[in-house]
């Protein structure tokens, strides 16, 4: 499998992808043609050098799964840089088949190449299997998150 950075004529499968779950779908706007506003954030993710948006290809070529990764730079950690994964998604006729395994094995490899010190992420406690295997690949609920929806 090939990982790659997103391109413009991926943005449909990412959302089709996005919407493809019970949360999903009551985040995203999937339809046809797609909503200008999500080609608007692909370009303003595509154009930050520290958002890089990827793909995972299969033998044939298609798109199979997809993550964004944020670099964020601080002053703590004596001015470290976090490494965020979101928007983790597998095709659903591809789940299980260690998919989801590569494409993180990718974003640690590329924080790391980035001097990230640490990765994190978050996760919907409506996604359990989500937290599980995000555990198998080493990550700890060190921390309590929380959000303020303002919109």
């Amino acid at each position: 499998m090939i990982i790659r950075q997103a391109k413009i004529e991926d943005v449909p499968l990412i959302v089709e992808m996005l919407a493809n779950d019970e949360l999903g779908k009551l985040r995203e706007d999937f339809q046809e043609p797609l909503p200008e506003k999500y080609y608007s954030a692909f370009e303003n993710i595509d154009n930050d050098p520290n958002q890089e948006l990827v793909v995972i290809l299969n033998e044939h070529d298609q798109v199979i799964g997809t993550l964004q990764l944020s670099f964020i730079q601080y002053l703590t950690y004596q001015g470290g840089i976090r490494a965020q994964i979101e928007a983790v998604r597998v095709h659903q006729n591809h789940r299980n088949k260690g998919v989801g395994k590569q494409l993180f094995q990718w974003a640690i490899k590329r924080s790391k190449e980035r001097g990230a010190h640490v990765v994190q992420l978050t996760t919907d406690k409506k996604r359990p299997d989500a937290l599980k295997f995000y555990k198998t690949l080493g990550f700890v609920d060190s921390h309590e998150g929380m959000k303020l929806h303002i919109i």
